[in-house]
C-alpha cells in the first residue's frame, strides 16, 4: 500500500532561510502569517493530506465515478467526507479575501496545500482547486452581485466550482468554438451546446455547482475575439441564495481516462441553460484566463506533488528490496544480500528525482509569492517587477514540472522492477495520474510556444532581461564563497547557455519562425533548468547558513548540500544538449512533405 508524507519541513526552509517569506509582512495578509501560524497552517494541511486524502487515493483509482439512470454522479467511497473536511477545515478560502468568508492569507501558502493535496490524492485534489480557479476568476470579473450571490457559498465549500472551455472540434483553438449564448431579454442568456473534458463537471460532493462557460453570444465577431464568460449553476439560485430549480445543465457522460479515476471528467450538455455574462461581452477569454492562469501554476504542482509522492514509496522499496551486492563490497553481510539503494544506477536515479523535487517546489513557491506581490502590494515598480516574472515563469512551472513529474514518477516505478507494472504496488497509479498533468490545462507544446511567442518577447524582452540580471547579480555577489563556488560556477555556465538561445531565438527566428517553433519546448526545458539551478544556489546558501547558526540542522543541512552539487554536477549540464538542439534550427524538422509521414 503506498504511502504519503508531506514535506512540511522543506516547505518551512524554503519560506523561512531561501526566499524571505517574512520579509513581506508589510503586505496584507502576510502580517497575519507569522512564522507559528504559518507552521501550525502547514501541519495541519499535511495532516489533513496525510491521514484523510491520501489512504482514499487508490480507492478512487480502484472505483471511479459512476453515473447513474438519472445523469447524476457518484464519486467513490470515502470522497465525500474527506471533501467535507477539507471544505470545514477552511482550506477552500485560505488565500480568500476576509470580506468573501476566506482567511485572506497569502497564496503561497495555498500552494504548499495545493502540493500536499495534489501528492496525496490528485483525484480529490482537483475539485476544491477548480473551485478556487472559479472563485479567482469570479473575483477579478465578477459583477458585485455575482461575487455576493457565489463566492461565499464556494468559499464555505457547500458550492463548487469548474472551468467549461473545450468543445469536441476545439481545444487549444477556441476561436472555433460553437456553444451559443441567446439574450433572454432580462439580463441572462439561455446557452446552447457541448463541452467535454469537464474535471469535476457533476458530482456529489456538494449541492451546487458553478461553471464558468464561454460561448458565443449571437452576432459576434469570428473567432477568439467573439469570445463571452458565463456563469451558470447547476441550480439556480433563488432570492434569498438558496438553491432553486434545475438549470438546463447535465452530464451526458464520464470519460473513460488513463488515470485520475476519482475525479468526473465529464461531458457537459448546455441545453438552453440560464447563464449570466462574467466581465464584458466579447472579452471572455480574459476573464477566463484568470482562472487559466491559477490553473496552470496548480497544474506544475500537481507534477511536482506526484513525483514527490511516487520518490517517497521508491526510496521505502529501495532500502527494504534485497538484490544482489554493492560493487564494493557486501553492506548487509547478515544478509542473503544488500537493500538496492547501495547500487550506483538507483542512487542515481533517485538523486535524480529528489534534485528536481527541492528545487521546483522552490520554484513553484517563488512563483507563489511573486503573484501575491502582484496583487498585495501598493508599489508600482514592485507589482510590474512581480507580474513579469510571474508571466514568464508560468508556463515553465506548468510545462517543466509536469514534463519531469511524469519522467520521474516512471523513473520511480522503475525502482520497483517487476512489482512496479504490478497494481496492488500503486506505482502505475502515480505514472497514469502523472501523465494528465502533461496534456490539460494547454497541452505543455503550447506551453513552450507561449514562452516563447508571447512572454519572451513581451514589452521588449523586459522580463527575461530582469530575470538574467538577477540569476547574474546572484553569481557575482557570491562568486569567492567557498562553499558556493560548486554552485556559482555551474550556474554560470548554465545562464551562458540560456543567454546564448536567447541570442539565436532573436537572431533566427523573426525571418524563420519556424525556428522558434521548433526549438520552443528544448527553451523552455532550458529556462527551467537555469530556474531551478537558481534555486539550488540560494537553498545551498541558505543551508550552508542554517548549518552554522544550528548544529542540531547539520545532517539535514548537509544532505540539502549534497543534493544539490548532484543537480549542479549531473542535471544542470543538460542546458549545453538544449542550446545544440535550439541551435539546429528547423531545416531537418521540417524537410518532409507531409506524405512522407
Amino acid at each position: 500500500m503506498p504511502s504519503y508524507r508531506a514535506p512540511v519541513e522543506d516547505v518551512l526552509f524554503l519560506l523561512n532561510d531561501v526566499l524571505g517569506f517574512h520579509r513581506h509582512d508589510n503586505l496584507p495578509g502576510f502580517a497575519d502569517a507569522s512564522p507559528d501560524v504559518v507552521e501550525a497552517v502547514l501541519a495541519e494541511g499535511g495532516k489533513l493530506a496525510e491521514e484523510v486524502m491520501a489512504p482514499l487515493n487508490r480507492v478512487g483509482d480502484q472505483e471511479g465515478c459512476t453515473r447513474n439512470a438519472d445523469g447524476c454522479v457518484t464519486t467513490p467511497k470515502g470522497f465525500k467526507a474527506a471533501y467535507d473536511a477539507y471544505a470545514q477545515g477552511g482550506w477552500m478560502g485560505l488565500s480568500v479575501p476576509e470580506a468573501f468568508g476566506g482567511q485572506g492569507l497569502p497564496h503561497t501558502l495555498n500552494t504548499a496545500m495545493q502540493e500536499f493535496a495534489s501528492g496525496a490524492n490528485l483525484a480529490l485534489g482537483m475539485y476544491p482547486g477548480l473551485t478556487q480557479g472559479a472563485i479567482a476568476a469570479l473575483l477579478v470579473h465578477g459583477s458585485e452581485e455575482q461575487k455576493k450571490t457565489y463566492v461565499p457559498k464556494m468559499v464555505e465549500g457547500a458550492w463548487t466550482g469548474t472551468m467549461n472551455l473545450t468543445e469536441p472540434h476545439c481545444g487549444t483553438d477556441l476561436g472555433l468554438l460553437k456553444t451559443k449564448a441567446v439574450p433572454n431579454g432580462d439580463g441572462s442568456y439561455s446557452l446552447t451546446g457541448t463541452k467535454i473534458f469537464i474535471s469535476a463537471g457533476e458530482h456529489d460532493l456538494s449541492e451546487n455547482i458553478v461553471h464558468l462557460v464561454i460561448a458565443r453570444i449571437e452576432g459576434a465577431p469570428a473567432g477568439t475575439k467573439g469570445i463571452s464568460l458565463f456563469v451558470v449553476p447547476k441550480f439556480l439560485v433563488n432570492p434569498d441564495g438558496s438553491v432553486g430549480e434545475r438549470n438546463g445543465v447535465s452530464c451526458g457522460s464520464i470519460e473513460h481516462k488513463m488515470g485520475i479515476h476519482g475525479n468526473s471528467t465529464c461531458v457537459m450538455n448546455y441545453d438552453g441553460a440560464r447563464g449570466w455574462l462574467v466581465g464584458e461581452e466579447n472579452r471572455g477569454l480574459n476573464a477566463m484566463f484568470v482562472m487559466m492562469n491559477e490553473a496552470r501554476l496548480a497544474v506544475g504542482v500537481q507534477g511536482l506533488g506526484q513525483s514527490e509522492v511516487a520518490y517517497q514509496n521508491a526510496v521505502a522499496y529501495a532500502k527494504d528490496r534485497l538484490q544482489g551486492r554493492a560493487l564494493t563490497g557486501a553492506k548487509a553481510p547478515d544478509k542473503a544480500a544488500d537493500p538496492i539503494i547501495v547500487h550506483p544506477d538507483v542512487r542515481r536515479t533517485l538523486m535524480q528525482i529528489r534534485a528536481f523535487n527541492e528545487a521546483a517546489r522552490a520554484l513553484a513557491l517563488w512563483t507563489a509569492l511573486q503573484s501575491d506581490i502582484l496583487h498585495r502590494s501598493q508599489d508600482a515598480k514592485e507589482r510590474q517587477a512581480a507580474d513579469d516574472q510571474l508571466g514568464l515563469m508560468t508556463p515553465v512551472v506548468k510545462g517543466v514540472l509536469t514534463d519531469k513529474g511524469f519522467e520521474n514518477a516512471v523513473m520511480a516505478q522503475q525502482m520497483f522492477g517487476g512489482h512496479g507494472y504490478i497494481e496492488e504496488w500503486g506505482m502505475s497509479q502515480f505514472v497514469r495520474d502523472a501523465r494528465i498533468a502533461m496534456i490539460y490545462e494547454g497541452a505543455n507544446g503550447i506551453q513552450a510556444m507561449d514562452l516563447i511567442g508571447r512572454k519572451l518577447p513581451r514589452d521588449g524582452g523586459r522580463a527575461m532581461m530582469a530575470f538574467l540580471g538577477e540569476v547574474q547579480t546572484f553569481i557575482k555577489d557570491h562568486n569567492e564563497d567557498e562553499v558556493l563556488k560548486a554552485f556559482t560556477g555551474p550556474l554560470q555556465a548554465a545562464l551562458n547557455d540560456l543567454q546564448g538561445a536567447t541570442m539565436w531565438f532573436m537572431q533566427n527566428a523573426f525571418a524563420k519562425p519556424d525556428n522558434a517553433g521548433a526549438g520552443a519546448t528544448d527553451y523552455m526545458h532550458l529556462l527551467g533548468l537555469v530556474a531551478m539551478g537558481y534555486m539550488w544556489a540560494r537553498i545551498a546558501k541558505a543551508a550552508a547558513a542554517r548549518k552554522q547558526e544550528d548544529a542540531g540542522s547539520a545532517e539535514r543541512m548537509d544532505g540539502k548540500l549534497v543534493t544539490g552539487r548532484f543537480f549542479m554536477e549531473r542535471v544542470l549540464p543538460e542546458t549545453a544538449l538544449r542550446l545544440t538542439r535550439i541551435k539546429a534550427g528547423a531545416d531537418s524538422t521540417m524537410a518532409l512533405p507531409v506524405e512522407a509521414f
